[in-house]
């Protein structure tokens, strides 16, 4: 099987990027290309830990109503979360209502606000773990790598919630932490310019 099928327009892909109609313009736009805005970082994060154990499409098509339902994944905001909250949540439909993955998301916010704190931004932490070009092995055949497993690792100790080793790989891959685009994929190229183009965080 190729690594790569045919877009809209007719040019080569990543494979997945065909399982579902919307996956195109999110594989296009936004898998893979380089992210240092904290709120978005805080959403990828937590939307990878909502998509355990289910498919990435059933994410994808709640992802409105997760902004919505998480005050737009800004963690000064889900920081104050309370019970009440909680509740609120566990009975939106829009959603995934799963009550280990909502505490998570709310305790998680708050272990952001103390990263901040410390490291000035979580974009500065996150950053720090991006994987030598040189180690990496051929694009999407792994589900871990040895970055995944320390920043899992590391978030745990830090009172991170729902961020294994494998959650946190699809974080990395999705934040552009790598460029996992396959080799033949249309995409894989213009991330790479746009990692040219972006200032890591310090």
């Amino acid at each position: 099987m190729t690594e790569t099928i045919n877009g809209p327009d007719g040019r080569p892909r990543c494979r997945w990027a065909g399982s579902a109609p919307d996956f195109f313009d999110y594989h296009d736009r936004e898998w893979g290309f380089p992210v240092g805005d904290d709120r978005r970082l805080f959403e990828k994060i937590c939307l990878e830990g909502f998509q355990s154990g289910l498919s990435w499409r059933t994410i994808l098509d709640k992802r409105e109503n997760f902004r919505a339902a998480f005050a737009g994944f800004d963690f000064n905001k889900v920081a104050r979360f309370t019970e009440k909250d909680v509740d609120r949540l566990l009975q939106d439909a829009g959603i995934i209502r799963h009550r280990g993955k909502i505490e998570a998301t709310i305790n998680n916010a708050r272990r952001a606000l103390e990263m901040v704190e410390k490291e000035g931004s979580l974009a500065a932490f996150f950053w720090r773990y991006e994987p030598d070009p040189a180690t990496l092995g051929t694009p999407q055949t792994a589900s871990t790598s040895p970055e995944s497993v320390r920043l899992s690792k590391d978030l745990k100790k830090l009172g991170w919630k729902f961020v294994g080793p494998t959650t946190v790989y699809a974080f990395i891959q999705a934040m552009g932490l790598i460029n996992d685009h396959a080799e033949g994929c249309v995409t894989r190229k213009e991330v790479a310019e746009a990692r040219k183009a972006f200032t890591k965080p310090v």
